[in-house]
């Protein structure tokens, strides 16, 4: 099974390369985030034309997550738990059948968290990630295949930025941040591209100021964190860099796992 997370970036302005990265990369399970549209404006039809099943939970102008998947989810829960005044869309989770029992995929999209000295921007990011954290402790004790896929705005290392010097200030890589990503890591989860690879210059998003992609001034923001039962069964992971290249293109790419699961 091929599951993908991918930052689209709007995906009204983003539809043709999505359904191009559709077709290209056939990936069964594609977790989209910022689709910054609301559920009834989000364009369907162009991607069930695909073959794919389309749930989203969506807000208008900003944030939304999506699900796409070739197999109908037996069950989508939307929103993450633990705050009913949060009315931010950043968190859907589909539930599939495989050939040995199920799997849950998470489209996630953290939030960003600067400036690090407002307590509803970067407050609200910690929160979350605790929030988080809560959520996965009671999932990963079910012990079934877990994919917690998406934009998680944290940089957990120094080799996942090609210049750490200059994000030492951002709530994407202070020490808070890196923190809570290492508590939701240490509950068993695994990084699917680290996993499989410790190589520098392993970028998933770049900037469309000051020229970064053309400098490859990029950062990995983008994971696809994997239960043990998840973990057991992975046999590959990449990040489809050639995307960024395209006309119009979202300033993050897809990053990509693929699971043995029968």
């Amino acid at each position: 099974m091929k599951i993908a997370t991918w930052n689209i970036n709007g995906v009204k302005a983003r539809i043709e390369n999505l359904v191009h990265w559709l077709k290209e990369s056939q990936p069964d399970i594609a977790c989209l985030q910022e689709i910054k549209s609301v559920d009834e404006g989000f364009p369907r039809l162009e991607i069930e034309a695909l073959g794919y099943h389309v749930e989203t939970h969506g807000q208008k102008g900003f944030n939304g997550v999506a699900i796409l998947s070739k197999q109908k989810p037996d069950e989508i829960n939307r929103g993450l738990p633990g705050d009913d005044e949060d009315e931010q869309a950043r968190f859907i989770e589909g539930v599939f059948s495989t050939g040995t029992g199920v799997i849950r995929v998470v489209s996630l999209y953290l939030p960003n968290g600067n400036p690090v000295d407002e307590d509803r921007k970067f407050g609200y990011k910690l929160r979350w990630m605790a929030r988080l954290e809560r959520w996965a402790a009671e999932r990963l004790a079910l012990e079934e295949p877990l994919v917690l896929a998406g934009d998680y705005n944290v940089i957990p290392e120094a080799i996942d930025a090609r210049h750490p010097e200059q994000w030492i200030n951002d709530a994407l890589f202070v020490p808070e941040t890196r923190q809570a990503f290492r508590r939701l890591e240490n509950l068993g989860l695994t990084d699917a591209i680290r996993a499989t690879t410790d190589a520098g210059d392993t970028f998933t998003f770049w900037d469309y100021q000051a020229g970064a992609w053309q400098k490859n001034n990029g950062i990995r923001i983008d994971h696809l964190m994997l239960s043990p039962e998840a973990a057991g069964k992975l046999t590959s992971a990449s990040i489809e860099k050639h995307v960024r290249a395209w006309e119009k293109p979202s300033d993050h790419v897809p990053t990509i796992a693929v699971l043995s699961l029968n």
